[in-house]
């Protein structure tokens, strides 16, 4: 099978070619497990993590993905919940203990850096981390909601926000566009304001609804109820702090945050960032319960991402773009489509 494959932690600032096409022999389902034709895979930032050391796989190589739909080709020996030819997704999470907080269980696995992702024509997963995909979505409209969707949701749920309070969002991406549409449909009376450096970002987030949308060292018109940062940046972490009112709370979603303005956080203040109660709450990871809750959810909105496709071999040039902030939605990698999958 084909697959893009990462045989070396390296910036992206130092090369353009971060994973290498090659021919891999096709992975066989153990005991519980299913193989997975793949169709689309969503490109999120955390790869970005994996190839550059900030969450290094603890093995190299590595294909990387953890935003993967599908249909099943073979079933492992005692898998008993799927058909072959069901169309699943695969998030973030390959396995882990399987209690409430397995998101936070030193058996957590991460699809894609602990196990060989979705860069490829194959993949393996245990079939309890495999989702069924509602009928709405096509095949590259469900990837990013398999990681970009499903985390944002779990933030969400972390922000605590109630209905006619104010949300605001840092950052415009894959993650963020989904969250915002999320909110409209479950909190009609919430605000949300959008922080973005790019100014299509902005005109993005306005054209989905967002009552304001300003650059990350803006105020906002009032102070925030809730934030929720999706950048790989300290800067927005800081001026975020600023723009909650007393009691406010800001949730972190990312699994890394990049050294490059770190010096940034010298400029916290805690009477004007912190005091009067502020919290700051951080997303780790994501459960399977996350993702068995927001498909049905994202399906009776419906969510509808907007997603820039690639094909396998062009997996480096989308994830270049990423790193420089191009990005409008999310970006998915289309693979195996000549069998009809990711329409």
């Amino acid at each position: 099978m084909k697959a893009m494959l990462l045989r070396r932690i390296v910036s992206l600032r130092e090369t353009e070619n971060p994973l290498d096409l090659v021919e891999m022999p096709m992975p066989a389902p153990a005991a519980g497990e299913l193989l997975i034709k793949v169709s689309a895979c969503g490109v999120c930032h955390t790869e970005l993590d994996e190839i550059e050391g900030r969450t290094a796989p603890p093995r190299l190589p590595i294909v990387p993905g953890h935003e993967v739909v599908g249909r099943v080709e073979r079933l492992g020996e005692g898998a008993a919940v799927h058909r072959v030819g069901d169309r699943v997704g695969v998030g973030w999470i390959h396995s882990s203990s399987g209690d409430r907080d397995e998101n936070l269980s030193p058996q957590f696995r991460a699809t894609g850096r602990d196990a060989h992702g979705g860069y490829a024509e194959y993949m393996t997963v245990p079939e309890r981390y495999a989702y069924p995909i509602p009928p709405q979505f096509t095949d590259r409209q469900a990837a990013p909601l398999l990681c970009a969707g499903a985390i944002g949701y779990r933030a969400l749920r972390l922000a605590k926000l109630s209905d006619g309070q104010l949300l605001g969002l840092t950052g415009f991406g894959g993650s963020a566009h989904l969250v915002l549409q999320m909110v409209r449909h479950r909190l009609p009376n919430c605000r949300v304001y959008v922080f973005a450096r790019d100014a299509g970002q902005r005109q993005f987030a306005l054209a989905l609804g967002a009552a304001w949308a300003g650059g990350t060292a803006d105020r906002a018109p009032e102070r925030l109820h809730a934030i929720i940062d999706t950048t790989p940046a300290w800067e927005p972490v800081v001026r975020a702090l600023a723009n909650l009112r007393p009691g406010g709370r800001l949730v972190i979603n990312a699994i890394r945050k990049e050294d490059a303005d770190k010096q940034c956080l010298l400029d916290l203040s805690y009477h004007e960032h912190l005091w009067l109660e502020r919290e700051i709450k951080t997303v780790a990871n994501i459960t399977g319960d996350d993702i068995r809750e927001f498909l049905p959810l994202a399906a009776e909105i419906p969510i509808r991402p907007e997603v820039q496709t690639y094909p396998l071999a062009e997996a480096n040039r989308a994830l270049l773009e990423l790193k420089a902030g191009q990005v409008r939605g999310a970006k998915v990698l289309v693979i195996n489509e000549r069998d009809g999958f990711g329409v």
